[in-house]
């Protein structure tokens, strides 16, 4: 970058000129606008107890409500935000614009009605994140990996256009809200084949294995374009088999396929994050992982603990990503601080707070408390205690007392909290069609709970380092196409 001139991009937010353009700023006081507005809709609709619509093509409903304040927060961050880390770009207005037009285009598609305005929506949002991810024009990595987002998405909204085109074809309804009153009248056959291909969909856009490599390419993205990606635009998925949910509860044999595609997912993003080394790449195989969690709670009929998750999920992962940068330390490499086993009591420890997580969960959720699959959701909630209260327990540069008193100081009441936005979000939406529909337990989802439980301890105890050949494989599947990945530092030049 020798004998370029810009603007400095550490230091104060500078003051836009007359010369410079003053598109971020009026962006971001837009969104945060539409923040507010959100808020205020959000509290009319439970003052109301229901919803409104236009007919035939919008209805604001309690999907639309957690939706749009979501989405508009996280769009008020990335924007506020990208003041500075894109000050000095020359592409800066380009930038924002593409990042604003995401956020429009999402609150369009989640208040959408008509089945044609959702698909449309649909494919422009995913034209606009790969726009995003291969928004630096001079880098052919970051184009090479732009094309290859859009190549995923147009599949995704191919494969979506054709389930909704069946769809009306079978029933005639043009809307949603329709297809849940006439989807019933239609032959299990073509509902089954429109419910696999948004299965299909939900899977590409949420890059669930196998269609994880777009993710992994994706690094070339600004940052914040990154935070928005990884905490808005993968929930697109849940958000997808949760609107639809009439057509893919249709079959208790569909919804445990669901269930398995989202814990194969979910394992192998776990299992595909230990052999990543730097930080970016590592919060990718964990969104991998994360939206198979939450597609396992779609199969398991628990439509309010996908949209929490999403919501959960999309907070952290904005937040690792926009504080990515300081995980890079400037200083000489130090020797791990902690240690790889808890001891006897670091492990009674450990066990005994992962369920009562469970229990608690249970008592202020009701979920686990029948002979359903509300029993694998509460094992869901104990394993991701158990993760979480381990890591505190084998921090050694903390005291004995400190650790095993803040286990269950922490996880207790993270686990209330939860529970009462599960709660609030299950009420948001009742009146969703087929939402709070909890899939009877049968023998395939034991199988599938004893297989997925037998490999998340092998995972967690190290058992699959052992195998050279798994290590080999991982990390292969873990390598995006060679066309999008920087070979040297001198390549990275976005000016």
């Amino acid at each position: 970058m020798t004998g370029q001139q810009q603007a400095p991009t550490v230091g104060q937010l500078p003051t836009p000129a007359s010369s410079e353009s003053r598109v971020p700023t009026l962006l971001t006081r837009i969104v945060w606008a539409l923040f507010v507005v959100s808020l205020g809709v959000a509290a009319i609709f439970g003052w109301r107890g229901d919803g409104w619509e236009l007919t035939g093509l919008l209805a604001v409903d309690g999907l639309t409500v957690v939706m749009w304040v979501t989405v508009t927060f996280f769009s008020g961050i990335v924007h506020s935000y990208s003041r500075r880390y894109m000050a000095g770009n020359r592409t800066i207005d380009r930038f924002f614009g593409r990042v604003f037009a995401f956020t429009l285009i999402v609150m369009v598609l989640v208040a959408a009605d008509h089945i044609a305005l959702f698909g449309a929506a649909w494919l422009a949002m995913g034209l606009v994140m790969a726009g995003l991810i291969g928004h630096a024009a001079d880098w052919p990595q970051a184009q090479a990996a732009g094309r290859l987002a859009r190549r995923h998405f147009l599949t995704s909204s191919g494969l979506l256009a054709v389930s909704l085109a069946t769809l009306w074809w079978q029933t005639g309804s043009t809307t949603v809200s329709g297809l849940a009153d006439s989807v019933g009248t239609v032959s299990s056959a073509v509902v089954l084949f429109a419910a696999g291909l948004l299965l299909l969909a939900a899977m590409i856009q949420s890059a669930l294995v196998p269609f994880h490599a777009w993710l992994l390419s994706s690094m070339t993205a600004p940052t914040p374009a990154s935070a928005l990606m990884h905490a808005g635009f993968v929930n697109a998925g849940g958000v997808l088999l949760v609107r639809f949910g009439p057509v893919v509860t249709i079959d208790p044999g569909f919804m445990i396929l669901v269930v398995i595609v989202g814990a194969a997912s979910a394992l192998l993003g776990k299992l595909l994050k230990t052999v990543q080394t730097d930080i970016k790449s590592k919060l990718g195989c964990s969104t991998v992982g994360q939206m198979g969690f939450m597609i396992m709670q779609v199969g398991l009929g628990f439509f309010a603990a996908a949209i929490t998750h999403l919501v959960l999920h999309g907070f952290y992962k904005a937040y690792q990503f926009l504080s990515s940068g300081s995980q890079v330390a400037h200083e000489t490499p130090r020797k791990q601080t902690t240690s790889g086993s808890a001891g006897l009591v670091g492990l009674a420890v450990v066990a005994i707070t992962a369920l009562a997580g469970g229990i608690l969960f249970a008592t202020l959720t009701g979920k686990g408390t029948a002979v359903d699959s509300g029993l694998l959701l509460t094992l869901l909630v104990v394993l991701t205690v158990l993760h979480a209260a381990r890591d505190i327990v084998t921090e050694s540069s903390l005291s004995a007392t400190i650790r095993y008193g803040a286990v269950p100081l922490v996880a207790l009441p993270a686990i209330a909290v939860y529970a009462a936005v599960y709660r609030a979000i299950e009420a948001l939406l009742a009146d969703l069609p087929a939402a709070g529909q909890a899939a009877e337990l049968t023998v395939a989802h034991g199988i599938v709970a004893v297989a997925f439980l037998a490999i998340y301890l092998a995972v967690e105890t190290g058992v699959y380092k052992h195998s050279q050949r798994l290590y080999v494989a991982l990390l292969n599947a873990t390598q995006p196409p060679s066309q999008t990945q920087l070979t040297t530092t001198e390549e990275y030049n976005e000016y």
